[in-house]
Order: structure tokens, then sequence, then C-alpha cells
């Protein structure tokens, strides 16, 4: 049971200004967003300028918040100067902020420079106001403008607002640019407004900014994270498109590409990684703290860069150097791709496919976990309130569904502790390590803005409603607003965000102010993820390339793994009409007790209470819920409850363990490798996990439906997927990779081995090939990293033979990067290895993919002795058939009767007829020990000899001979892919073998993640 709220204990708060720990320089937590340039007020300009379009009321709301935002503005000027470089760019605290304060670039990025540039739009009319039209003084517009300098705009308070704030927004981007001179294009984490980065001993300005007595002590971290290297790109391009300095948004730009070309195989980012070598730092991939506002800025950039055209990468030598510090300098030019919206685009679309496909949780009620950056198995069942934005970003992206659905349990968290606790386990129930404070966070709040925005739903203002009690209730005080320091207790922490009045009010403000200016902006302005609103005004978006550039993608990596099934939304869809006789359609929703359920509302006592004859904002009287009995849904008053409303019954799939005997007497092959499992049969390989023992084995399977797996000829409707293996789990792609071997004769309906009677592996035997042995492969990789002066590189020998194709290849490049993978595993430092460049590398393993014809015309596979397995121990003696007659097309006439009666196959290429006509080109025969045996057709390049693209050939017709009659002995045909490669490969062949393909079925359902080696 949930603590109770004993809020008339609380402990009193000082009520003064919050300012940095000098005398702990290390207190990043306060001196990585307070840099002693009046923060508060920067955060909360575009704020009051919001609240200056309120409707009329009595308290005359809209003129007071007009006049305080144009005195901020003055005030601000007062203190930091104009921006210039005269007499008059000197403030009573600094010229511009030339302050000495070591700050976070990221934070000042967001609420500094944002802040500035979105109340610089506000003042110059750019966004709109009510009643505010901008009268610009005419006799400027003689004069030739410099930069950051608008037109005058007369104030009633005397003050003429000519781009105050713009400028001191330059001021103090320029100050964070030493921290982007690393080699990866990401910024350091931190710099210091007046003396730069001398704490970075590897950057190439240390020496430059002199001695570097202010910063005794250990080393600066160089660790950033994906959220603060990747999310500057809006208000760098911005700041760059309205002052025509293209230095900020090349930076920010470069920054989010460095990012995101280091995401994992499976489509992944980590929280943590390093400026300085571009390595993940940690393993956990989620969508909360560091890696959230990546996501948001790959959607947004592409909202805010639509309509306008492609900077000039050309603009930035106009300046010299040395009077002008530019950090590109030391990179090449951004590509016109990496420019473009629709890059951005793409990269939203993956980075959602890959949250979708590994994060998303459909088991109780959809949520996102935390899996390994890697596998994507998952590691920690945590709901991280900063993972609350991710609704209303989904909602941005059209993908209205999600949204609402994810949506509920962040409102069910709510609603159980009066706020959003930092980090709230699913698995205990409880609030996380302690992690139960509040600081006034808008992260739900935005998103329950975007939702009601895209649905016009009152659900969603019933749940801002509750928000806004709360907060008045527990947060306000005689001098602001305080954080919770635990919401299970209410005690406050002495400390007000500025990102409460700056994003949580904003959002609160404009969810009930549905004809708000912004509401109703039919533009491309985006919200930053300080919660200020940008436009790039069409007027002044140059220097740009005066050409329409092309439509443009992302450039996608060869080894990043996409996912077909998930369908990407370019459009957003119309708000969904209302169910019959109802008035919320999320308050009918058959899944919305699923919610309440996952989050123990249905067994706490109810902490919103609340006495006879209250109202709600729209008069509805609100019943009072009886003690011990969560009210639900939780913020709507009964006559807007849906009449015999039916849930569904919890999504809990069926779920099964396989487990075998332990047999002390079977052999383990590979074993001392294990870092991850407790069987040292068992290891962690780069597809998944490799078995070399079913002693002990336990396998942890669900039953999916509509299954994530495809057969060659269509989607499997209903499996098995094993998501644990002796208790630890699986990623959603990993494959348990275990040898024919150990269950050739398992006859069992929970674990049964069948031959696939399409897909096959060529095995081929080359021409002076090397002799590999898989143990000694192993020993060589795992057991002596030392011998290859301690780097984490596979070694020679296994560079000699890398991957084939099939599942046969698959654990051979596992156990490749297997040492340099678990090194990373274990090392959080460790880079990600290098992934195959092409697929000709992949031919050397000597496994080639096959697939079996269909049709009236396809004669079963061959049955021969299989092949042995290519990777497994010495083997000297030919393959079954080493005859082979290379065909060409073999469409221009029947093949000379040797082609069928001396050579065991031929080998045909794929075009010029029909496959049906293929056949009838090879002469009648007597089958005899030396006679043709199968038939094998290249296809195209495109058709990967690792399966890859492979479709089906169809044999329309019955096989006859060249003279029309039907063939009695009906030969086996296969296709494989590859073109020219292949075929050489063919060509340096010595001898030929089959290695059949094998799944498992449980109870006659494919187990789809089990592959047979």
């Amino acid at each position: 049971m949930d603590i109770a709220f004993p809020e008339d204990e609380l402990r009193p708060l000082s009520c003064t200004p919050l300012t940095r720990d000098s005398g702990n320089p290390q207190n990043v937590g306060l001196n990585d967003v307070l840099g002693n340039y009046s923060l508060t007020l920067i955060d909360s300009l575009s704020t009051l300028a919001i609240l200056a379009s309120a409707p009329p009321d009595k308290d005359n709301t809209a003129a007071n918040a007009l006049d305080d935002f144009q005195d901020g503005v003055v005030a601000l000027v007062r203190q930091y100067g104009d921006g210039t470089k005269g007499p008059a760019g000197k403030g009573l605290r600094a010229r511009g902020f030339d302050v000495d304060s070591k700050v976070q670039v990221f934070e000042t990025v967001i609420r500094g420079v944002g802040g500035l540039l979105s109340a610089h739009l506000f003042a110059a009319g750019d966004l709109p106001i009510t009643g505010y039209e901008p009268k610009r003084l005419t006799k400027l517009e003689k004069y030739r403008l410099q930069k950051g300098e608008i037109p005058a705009i007369a104030w009633p308070n005397g003050f003429k607002y000519n781009g105050q704030l713009l400028r001191l927004a330059l001021d103090l981007a320029e100050r964070l640019l030493p921290a982007f001179y690393t080699k990866t294009g990401m910024p350091y984490p931190r710099v210091n407004l007046r003396h730069g980065i001398p704490f970075y001993v590897n950057s190439p300005l240390h020496r430059a900014t002199g001695p570097d007595d202010h910063y005794e002590g250990a080393p600066e971290i160089t660790e950033t994270c994906s959220a603060g290297a990747g999310s500057l790109v809006l208000e760098f391009t911005v700041l760059s498109r309205l002052t025509g300095d293209p230095r900020f948004e090349q930076l920010g730009k470069r920054a989010f590409w460095a990012v995101w070309n280091r995401r994992s195989p499976i489509g992944l980012m980590g929280a943590g990684i390093d400026a300085e070598t571009g390595q993940w730092i940690g393993h956990y991939a989620g969508i909360g703290a560091g890696t959230d506002s990546f996501f948001e800025y790959a959607l947004k950039s592409h909202i805010l860069l639509s309509g306008h055209e492609q900077p000039n990468l050309t603009t930035q030598f106009k300046e010299p150097h040395p009077l002008w510090l530019d950090p590109n300098t030391i990179y090449a030019p951004l590509t016109e791709d990496q420019n473009s919206p629709e890059a951005f685009l793409t990269a939203w679309h993956e980075a959602h496919a890959a949250v979708k496909r590994h994060m998303y949780s459909g088991m109780h009620h959809p949520h996102y976990v935390n899996v390994h950056l890697l596998t994507g198995s998952p590691q920690v069942y945590w709901i991280d309130s900063l993972g609350a934005f991710y609704p209303g970003l989904l909602v941005l992206g059209g993908e209205v569904e999600e949204a609402t659905e994810t949506h509920l349990l962040y409102t069910a968290l709510w609603t159980r502790y009066k706020a959003l606790p930092e980090r709230w386990s699913v698995t205990d129930g409880l609030v996380s390590n302690g992690m139960g404070w509040w600081p006034g966070r808008p992260e739900f709040i935005e998103s329950t803005y975007h939702l009601y925005r895209a649905t016009r739903d009152p659900w969603y203002l019933h749940v801002g409603e509750m928000v806004l009690k709360d907060i008045q209730s527990r947060c306000y005080t005689d001098c602001g607003w305080a954080g919770l320091a635990n919401v299970q207790t209410g005690d406050r922490s002495d400390r007000m965000e500025s990102f409460f009045l700056g994003e949580t009010a904003k959002y609160l403000y404009l969810l009930f102010d549905s004809e708000h200016p912004l509401n109703k902006l039919d533009a491309a302005y985006v919200f930053t993820t300080e919660g200020h609103p940008l436009i790039i005004p069409k007027e002044r978006s140059d220097p740009v390339v005066k050409k329409k550039a092309p439509r443009r993608t992302a450039a996608r990596r060869k080894d990043i793994k996409t996912y077909s099934g998930l369908e990407y939304t370019d459009t957003c869809p119309a708000p969904p009409a209302p169910m019959p006789f109802t008035i919320s359609g999320t308050a009918a929703r058959t899944d919305i007790f699923h919610a309440s359920h996952l989050m123990g509302l249905d067994s706490t006592a109810n902490t919103h209470e609340i006495t006879g004859g209250t109202s709600d904002f729209m008069g509805n009287e609100l019943v009072t819920p009886t003690v011990g009995y969560t009210f639900y849904p939780w913020t709507l008053p009964e006559n807007l409850m849906p009449v015999n409303g039916t849930c569904d019954r919890l999504p809990i799939k069926p779920t099964t363990t396989i487990e075998f005997p332990t047999n002390s007497d079977q052999p383990i092959p590979l074993n001392g490798f294990n870092h991850q499992f407790v069987n040292a049969a068992l290891i962690r390989v780069q597809d998944g996990v490799y078995v070399s023992s079913l002693s002990g084995l336990k396998l942890g399977m669900v039953r999916e439906s509509p299954s994530p797996f495809r057969a060659i000829d269509g989607p499997v409707a209903d499996a098995w997927r094993v998501f644990s293996i002796n208790g630890q789990p699986l990623g959603r792609d990993e494959q348990v990779l275990i040898p024919r071997e150990l269950i050739a004769d398992l006859a069992d309906p929970w674990f049964t081995r069948i031959r696939d009677s399409i897909m096959l592996d060529i095995i081929l035997q080359l021409n002076n090939e090397p002799v590999i042995n898989l143990t000694d492969i192993v020993h060589d990789v795992m057991l002596d990293p030392e011998s290859r002066n301690g780097h984490h590189e596979p070694s020679s020998l296994v560079h000699a033979i890398n991957s084939g194709g099939g599942a046969m290849s698959k654990i051979l490049s596992s156990i490749q990067s297997l040492q340099s993978r678990l090194s990373f595993q274990d090392s959080p430092g460790a880079a990600l290895p290098a992934q195959p460049d092409d697929v000709i590398q992949m031919y050397r393993g000597h496994a080639i993919t096959a697939i079996a014809p269909t049709g009236m015309g396809a004669a079963p596979v061959i049955d021969v002795p299989e092949a042995p397995d290519p990777f497994q121990g010495p083997r000297h003696e030919e393959l079954i058939w080493s005859r082979i007659y290379f065909a060409g097309e073999a469409c221009s006439g029947k093949l000379p009767d040797e082609a069928a009666t001396k050579h065991e196959v031929i080998i045909m290429r794929r075009g010029g007829c029909m496959f049906s006509e293929k056949i009838a080109t090879i002469p009648s025969f007597t089958p005899t020990s030396h006679s043709l045996k199968l038939v094998i057709v290249i296809s195209d390049e495109d058709e990967s000899s690792n399966g890859e693209n492979l479709i089906r050939p169809l044999l329309d017709k019955a096989q006859v001979t060249p003279s029309g009659l039907l063939r009695h002995n009906q030969i086996s045909m296969v296709m494989v892919g590859g073109g020219d490669k292949t075929e050489e490969l063919f060509r340096r062949t010595r001898s030929i073998g089959l290695r059949r393909r094998y799944h498992v079925e449980s109870k006659d359902i494919i187990v789809g993640n089990i592959a047979v080696v």
C-alpha cells in the first residue's frame, strides 16, 4: 500500500533565490543548469508571451502578461547588454554572457539559447500575440542591418526592440562553440562561458585557452548522452537562419547524425556516449532519461525544416577563421541528404520502428521497457517519468492509437501518487530505488496537451484538471512552485525549476485555451524540448541554395535490421469519431482498466477523495469515492461514464516452459566463456544464444498470435517464441541456435525437429580451401585476446573464413564478433565492432542458401546424406558431387547428352525463358550414380547468397523432355542468389553437398526463434 500524504507536516521552504553551488563545483545536478545568468527569467519569457494572448477576463491577464513580457526583456537587456560590441553591449552584470560559469552545453542550449530565440520571435511578431502588431520604425530601414539586428519596434514602456534577444542568443551560443572541437562532431558535455574548455585536455583548444589554474582536480568526464548531443538542431538551426550565420545549424545537425550513425545493428541507441571516442557507455536503451529528446528532435527537425530550402554550405568561409571560431572547419561539410528535412523524417521512422519492435511490451498493458543496446533483451522493467513525453511525440508523428494506450499508463501512475515519481518499478509495483521525486516535470502534461489537440476528447481536459488541482494543492508556496522531494510523503524540495514556468505551466494553459493563436497557427512551428515555440520565418530563411533540392532520405547502414512489418505513418489521422451514446472515446475504451490494474489502482486506497458538492470546471458534480476503492475513470464525473461499458480480458499471452533433464555425462564442447548464463553450455553471441548442451536447459516460451515470424511463403499465423533461456531474457529478434546433432533423436510433442521442405543450404568445398576447426576458432577468438596486442579483433584465421549463408553462417559470424561484443557488455567504454560491408565476404564460409520451387512441375529436393557442417572439424574427403556443368541461361535449345549423363549438377542462370523451359532443355537420361542429381539456378545480384530477397521459382508445367514427352525421372531444382559472384564461386568449387534445414515445433506450432544449425 502507498504511504499517505501528511501534507500538513511539510518542512518549511527558504524562499531564497537558487544559485550555483560554488563550494562544490562537482554538484552538476545544480551547476549544470544554473549559469548565474537569470535563467528563470529567460526560460519564462515565452510563457509570458503566450499568456499575453489570454481571452479577456476581469484580471486583465493578457495586458498584464504582455507588460511583464516587455518589462522582462528590458530588465534582461539592462543586466546583460544589447548584444553589440559597443558601449550598449555592456550591462550591469556582464557584457553578454561573459560570466565565469561552467555549464552543461545541452541545458544551456535548450533553456538559454532556446528561451531567447523564442522570446525574440514573439517580440519580432514572427510568433503570434493577440493584439500585438509590431510597428517598425522606418528610419532604420535606410541603413544596412547588422548581424542579429531587425528594424526597431517601439514599445509602450519606451524601449525600442531591434533584436537584442537574438544578439544575446548569438553571444551565448558562440560561448558554447569550443565544446564542439571534437573528433566525433558531438560536443563535450560542459563548457565555461568565459574560459571555454580548459578542462578537456584532449581538445585542440586546450592549450590555446591559457593556464588552467581555475580548474584543478580530477579530469572532466567526456561522457554525454544521446539526448544532450543530438538535441541541438532546432535551436541552432533557427539561430543560423535568423542571423545568416551557418555555424550553428551545421554543428547541431552534425552532432545529430554523429549520434544516429552510431546506433546498434538493431537500430537502438544507448543513453551514454563518449564525445571524444564515440563509444557507447553502458548498454541500456530506452525512451526516457538520456535518449528522450533525440527522438523528439528527429521528428521536429523534419517539421521545422519542411518548406525551407537547403542552406548554403559555402557561406561559412566568408569570415576569417581567427575572429570567427568555427569548429566546422575541422569537418567535411554536411551532405545535402544530411541537411534535408526528409532525412530527419526517415531517422524518426526508423528510430520509432526499433522502439516499437524491441521496447514496446504488449503484455498486460502497453508500456516501454529498457532493453540491451545490442540484443534487444529486456534489462530492467521501470517506467521513467521523462518517458511520459513519448505519447505526445507519437501524436505529432500520426501514431495516435499507440499514444492513447501508452498515455493511459502515465495517467494511472499520476493518479496513484498525485504526481509522477522519477522512476517506478513495474515488477515491484513500487517507486524504484527511492527515486520518488517530481521536480515539476512537464512531459506528462505535454503529452496530454498534444492528445487533446489531436482527439478533442474531453477525457484529457479532466486529466489536465486533475493535474492542475494536484499541483495547486501540493506545490504552491508564497514564493513560487516547489517540486516534490517525495511524491508519497508530499515533502517539498526547496527548489523551483525553470522548466516549471517554461513548460509545465505553459502546456497546462494551452490545454485549456483552445482558441489561443498558437493552437490555431497554420505554420511549421514546433515546441522545443524545453517548451519554447520556434519557427523559421519565411522571409528571413536565407542564406539558401537557390535551387529546389530533390526529395532526400537518410543514408542507411547495411548492418541495421529493418522491420517491414511496421508501417510508417506519413499523415496525421483525423480525430476519431466518438462511440455512439458516449462523450469520451478514451473513457469507453475496452482496455482502459488494464492500465489501472498494472498500476495497482484497483487495490490502492483512493488518494483523490473529494468532499460532496465539489464540481469540476464544467460544473459537473464529482462523486465521492469509497475509501479503499479507486474511482475509474479517475477524473470523469459519473454522467460521462460509458453506460454498460465492457472491458477486454487482460492481454496475458499463453506461456509454457520446456525443461531438459540434467545429464552430467553429456559433453560440453564450448565452455568457460559464460558472461551471462549460469549454464556454461550457453554462449551469448551476436544473433542470440548458442546452445552446445541440452543438459539442464530451461526454455521459457510465449505463444504469439499473430506471430512476429514469417515463413518464406507468407506470415505465420501462430507461433511460440522463446523469451527466456535459463531465466535470462532474450531480445525479440534473438535466436536460440541449437546444433542439429543435439536434437536428432528427440521425439517429444513439446520439442520436435521438423525438416524444412523449402529452404536448404548448398555446401561448397573450394579448391585449396583451408581446414577449419570450430573449436580452434572459439579458442583463438575467446581465450587468447592478449595475443592480439590487447585489441578485441577477430584473428586472421577468422577473417580468412568469414561467414556464409543460412543459419550456419549466423553462428560463425556470431563467434567472430563474440569476444568484442562480450567485452562491450562487460566494459562500458568498448565500441561496437564493425559489421560485414559486402555480401561477398559471406561466401567464404561455403554455405549458400537455396530455395526449392513450387508448382506442378516442382520435384522434391533429392534425399541424400547431409553434408557435414563446414565449420566443425577437419575435412579432407570430398562431398558427394564433384562434376558440374555450366549451362548459361539454358534457353537456346537442347543441352548436350553428357550434361545429364556425366555431370551430377547443372548450373543455370536465371532469365531468358521460363523455369519449366530450362528444365525441358535437359536431355532424357537413365539415372546412374554419375548422372544428374540437381539443377541449381543462380538468380540476380540483389537476391543475396544468404537468402535475403529470394523468391520461390514457379514451375507451372509438368516436367518434359526436349521432345515434349512427360519426364519419368523428375529433376530436383533449387535457386540461389548472388548473380556473377555466386557463379564465380561455383567455378572455384571442388565438390558440392546439401545440408537440410530444420525448425522446431511444439504441439504442432512452430517455435519461431529456434534455429537448428
